[in-house]
């Protein structure tokens, strides 16, 4: 009888220090490993961004320079469902690839399958966005941006304390956190390194430089046809001298990004007045009047990828959008100025508005801004795939 005492004694002992080790560790089972990293070796690379010669350098924050490890892990984030309240959703659900990273529905919706109200924007080129991000500017980076989505109630819809201790818990994210930003154990991975690692991918999603329009500017002057070529003088409104009226399109989008990095009131709602506008866009943000019915101005590159158009989905065509502008707007008193002077002057303020040539002729344009190699680049795609 002493001898089993014994025995069940030692026995006891033993599983009490596996016990004491195990959450010296932090290996608790049931809780969240926080467990030594340092064995994991930290060389930050340097990553350089590919971009066409003829566009600026690519801007980013002092505090989240590009790395290999950390836009290998962003990218792994973005595409990983892990962010969501039931894993069945990613960032890129409302940013696919294909939709020139958009998701091609008029208004997003979450995992609960509820819609937004606003249609997802194109992420093309988003690290030139440095006026305001959303269509209502509501942040100002892509870190902040990036926090978002998780805690939406229409989005992702959890928090992010419980997607840390998802990822605290994952079988390689640890080390991808470590590789990526040094840290020395799993106890600090955090909701601020997630939305770096994911700003810093996001901020790779450049353009090839290979669209007609590319091309074009780049010296080959045969790369557009004669209708494009009427197109693009039209949307630059350097169209007089071929008797071609202002399409004033460049005033919204203009820089090499087309897209401004602005906001308008583009004169798509006719409003009795400002404060009627269903949503305010820039307005509900800043509490500014003038402000309302204002969004930021989506980039048209690849924009034949990014059906349905606006801010609320409304246009199904590029057609449809260029109809719409070619009469000169509503009026609202915030409209910018441009919408109202499309067209050939007429005196007293008047302007002639396009005919069915012209639309044409500007969709065709746009039409020449179609980049299919950044849309398939590899280094964009899906890394669990």
């Amino acid at each position: 009888m002493k001898k089993v005492l014994r025995i069940q004694y030692l026995a006891l002992l033993l599983i009490s220090t596996i016990a004491f080790f195990q959450c010296q560790d932090g290996n608790t089972p049931g809780t969240p490993n926080e467990g030594d990293l340092t064995d994991i070796p930290y060389d930050p690379k340097p990553y350089t961004i590919l971009k066409p010669a003829h566009f600026p350098e690519v801007p980013f924050p002092a505090d989240n320079p590009f790395t290999v490890d950390g836009i290998a892990l962003g990218r792994r984030l973005f595409y990983d469902p892990i962010l969501s309240a039931d894993s069945t959703m990613s960032c890129s659900g409302c940013h696919l690839p294909q939709g020139s990273f958009t998701d091609n529905y008029a208004v997003s919706v979450g995992i609960d399958g509820v819609a937004g109200k606003r249609s997802s924007m194109s992420l093309l080129n988003i690290a030139y966005a440095t006026n305001g991000l959303f269509w209502d500017g509501r942040v100002k980076t892509l870190e902040e941006q990036a926090l978002l989505p998780v805690e939406d109630p229409i989005e992702l819809h959890t928090s992010w304390p419980n997607v840390i201790e998802k990822l605290k818990k994952h079988p390689t994210y640890p080390e991808y956190f470590r590789k990526a930003f040094g840290i020395a154990n799993t106890g600090e991975i955090t909701k601020e390194l997630a939305a770096k690692a994911i700003a810093q991918f996001e901020r790779t999603l450049i353009s090839s430089g290979t669209s007609k329009f590319d091309q074009f500017i780049n010296g080959n002057i045969d790369a557009l046809d004669e209708e494009e070529l009427d197109g693009k003088l039209m949307f630059f409104d350097e169209g007089a001298a071929y008797n071609l009226p202002d399409g004033q399109c460049f005033h919204c989008h203009g820089g090499i990004t087309l897209t401004g990095n602005q906001f308008f009131n583009n004169g798509i709602d006719s409003v009795a007045s400002l404060d009627d506008f269903t949503d305010k866009g820039l307005g509900g943000v800043t509490g500014n009047r003038f402000h309302n019915g204002k969004f930021r101005t989506p980039t048209l590159r690849n924009i034949a990828f990014s059906a349905p158009y606006m801010h609320d989905g409304r246009f199904q065509t590029l057609e449809e959008c260029v109809a719409q502008y070619a009469d000169n707007g509503f009026g609202v008193e915030n409209e910018d100025i441009f919408i109202s002077q499309m067209g050939f002057p007429l005196g007293n303020g008047k302007y002639s508005g396009l005919n069915a040539y012209h639309q044409r002729a500007l969709v065709k344009f746009l039409h020449a801004l179609t980049d299919t190699v950044a849309i398939n680049n590899p280094d964009f795609q899906n890394p669990f795939k």
